[in-house]
């Protein structure tokens, strides 16, 4: 046989476990030694007495590669007492056994080993002991080390790409794609009981998979929703994009707006804390966005970005939704009667004083002498309101104003409208996003006097396509094409 290698390797007193079964253990060893003392059978204890060594193990290359011999030395820090003989030899079966030469079939892996006995002190036995573990245990760690590293990098490199592919991780969303809304049930059965109604385009968080439907946990609802109606993972991911909502909102009292990613940049347009723009792209230090001006530029240190979803609704939140939303419509509709007929009875008292002037709830004087209003379908009071606002086309625009003829903004222009019918609405723009009632299917189904919501930007509806709103300081109140830019919502108070 060819010796390729050898490894000197010394006991002290010591037992070593072998794990191989032994098929021969009546030859004689050398020095006549019984086999039996040096190679016991299966999971007997190997003792050598105090100056006693094994003083070679010579390994045989055969189809293995060579790289397999590196582990048969254990990387302890030294070779002690309780060491096992798997990790001298490694896994194996003694096949035979005589003085002299010895084979162990490890696998793929021959060992010719050669058993000779001499006398040697403890003290040498020692040294010997921590000389060899400590240059095993050495390159062990080394090799341990690298392919631990390895390990790592790659885990941080598929990491890196996932994040880089999907960085806000909407490849665990669930999204509805149907008519309507899709049911979220409390078993994953059509026999199960409806606990929730998850919209069109709503969006989910995954859980499980079971038989077809999709666990799923949104706003207050955690349930089954069937498979066929939604979609998740990789086709969750490009969806996503589309049906959720990119903001950036205000965190600062005013933010101004610039005609370029530059604080040297002029400046196109002031917005008020807690807007929420809608953003075009996402760039080094600053976030492009668009907003009633154009587009424009804001610095990301003075907003705060994220995707806004449409959620489930549990039943019992639809059902108290539903109420709310009719007794705000009850009481809405009684203070625009009333307001109304307050209107009507000043009217008459003006007449009867000799003045034509008609006032507004600010106390200023409307200004139609130069704009004919448009004209608008319909007589409840979401058209009276219509035609109400169109009144004071032509006045100006002031940021953060909320007189309807001096000067006002656009979430100012829509409430003080809606103030003179009795009805309180915040000076908000994202605000005027959860009044009255959503209008399923937005623009398609608007009527006159519906609240249409935009990106930073609110309006009032007034028909055939068309909205009434205090546009821009250059512009003041005007009437513009309602789908001049994207809708995020369109609510009814009527």
């Amino acid at each position: 046989m060819r010796k390729l290698r050898s490894a000197m390797v010394l006991f002290s007193t010591t037992a070593v476990f072998l794990t191989g079964s032994l098929l021969d253990s009546t030859n004689a060893g050398a020095a006549g030694v019984a086999m039996a003392d040096i190679l016991p059978a299966s999971g007997a204890a190997l003792t050598l007495e105090e100056g006693t060594a094994v003083e070679e193990i010579y390994v045989e290359e055969t189809d293995a590669k060579q790289e397999h011999t590196d582990r048969m030395i254990p990387a302890d820090s030294s070779v002690s007492e309780g060491l096992l003989a798997e990790d001298v030899l490694a896994a194996g079966e003694v096949l035979a056994t005589a003085g002299g030469e010895e084979v162990v079939d490890l696998g793929s892996i021959s060992v010719d080993v050669t058993f000779g006995i001499e006398e040697v002190s403890a003290e040498e036995i020692r040294a010997a002991e921590i000389r060899d573990a400590a240059d095993v245990s050495t390159a062990a760690v080394a090799i341990g080390a690298q392919t631990t590293r390895e390990i790592k990098d790659a885990e941080a490199a598929a990491i890196a790409e996932a994040e880089a592919r999907d960085p806000e991780h909407f490849a665990n969303l669930v999204i509805a794609q149907c008519s309507g809304a899709v049911n979220v049930r409390d078993i994953p059965s059509t026999d199960g009981e409806v606990v929730g109604k998850l919209y069109d385009r709503s969006v989910g968080t995954f859980i499980e998979e079971e038989d077809g439907w999709y666990k799923i946990s949104s706003g207050n609802v955690t349930g089954y929703v069937n498979a066929e109606y939604c979609v998740t993972g990789e086709d969750a991911i490009e969806l996503a994009k589309k049906v959720g909502t990119r903001l950036a909102v205000v965190n600062t009292t005013t933010l101004k707006v610039r005609t370029a990613p530059s604080t040297e940049a002029s400046v196109l347009t002031l917005v008020p804390i807690e807007e929420d723009l809608l953003v075009l792209e996402e760039l080094d230090g600053w976030v492009k966005v668009t907003c009633e001006d154009g587009d424009g530029y804001v610095s990301a240190e003075y907003v705060d970005l994220h995707t806004e979803f449409v959620k489930a609704e549990s039943r019992a939140e639809e059902l108290a939704r539903l109420a709310k939303e009719e007794e705000e419509r009850r009481a809405a509709r009684a203070a625009a009667e009333r307001a109304m007929a307050q209107r009507t009875n000043s009217s008459n008292n003006g007449r009867q004083g000799g003045t034509n002037n008609s006032n507004n709830n600010n106390g200023g004087t409307v200004r139609n002498d130069t704009y004919a209003a448009p004209s608008i379908s319909g007589s409840g009071l979401g058209a009276d309101v219509a035609k109400y606002a169109c009144q004071f086309v032509g006045n100006p625009y002031v940021y953060g104003g909320s007189s309807l003829t001096n000067g006002t903004d656009c979430s100012g222009f829509v409430m003080s409208v809606y103030g003179a019918y009795g009805v309180s609405l915040p000076h908000s723009s994202r605000a005027d996003r959860s009044v009255g009632a959503e209008v399923e299917g937005g623009l398609a189904n608007a009527q006159p006097g519906d609240i249409v919501c935009y990106s930073g930007h609110v309006a009032l509806y007034i028909g055939n396509g068309q909205i009434v709103h205090a546009s821009t300081s250059k512009t003041g109140i005007i009437i513009s094409n309602a789908s001049y830019k994207d809708v995020l919502a369109v609510r009814r108070i009527f």
